[in-house]
């Protein structure tokens, strides 16, 4: 043995290297090999996958977007025909309301008008009451004509004094 390298030692390990190597290459190298493409492909499924989901997302995000829209578009529309409804209700109660208002003005009016029908003949009934018992107490006496303009005179102050 000449120094620190022993040949036989060196050769023996490089001849145990090649047979490692021979025998993984043959056996262990292919299938880790497959081993790792199949890992690859199914990263680049799992990449694939997770493409396909965020497309899938990105639609139904799109869907409920414009579902959303349509909702909001149909409850808008909902709440002007509830407006509309309101104002129609309103006005059908304001003019109900005026001709309520109107109906009473009116009896108002006729019941004013009867009335003052019924003060005139009441004031007719005593102008001819007052009348007959002027004329009546002018026949019974006979007067001068100083006592029949002081007779006229309280008529027409009776008269004036009944408005």
């Amino acid at each position: 043995m000449n120094g620190l390298i022993d040949i036989k030692l060196v050769l023996t390990q490089i001849l145990g290297f090649i047979v490692f190597v021979t025998i993984l290459s043959r056996f262990a190298w292919k299938p880790i090999l497959a081993g790792l493409e199949a890992r690859r492909a199914k990263i680049a499924g799992d990449f694939a996958e997770a493409d396909r989901r965020k497309a899938e997302a990105d639609q139904l995000k799109a869907k409920y977007e414009q579902e959303l829209r349509t909702i909001d578009a149909q409850a808008r529309q909902k709440i002007q025909e509830g407006v509309a409804e309101g104002q129609r209700v309103a006005a059908e109660i304001q003019a109900q309301a005026q001709k309520t208002a109107q109906e009473r003005l009116q009896r108002a009016d006729e019941e004013v008008a009867r009335e003052r029908e019924k003060a005139k003949e009441q004031v007719k009934e005593q102008v001819i009451s007052l009348s007959l018992r002027t004329a009546e107490k002018i026949l019974r006496t006979k007067l001068d004509d100083p006592a029949q303009r002081k007779l006229a005179g309280e008529f027409i102050d009776e008269v004036g004094s009944l408005r």
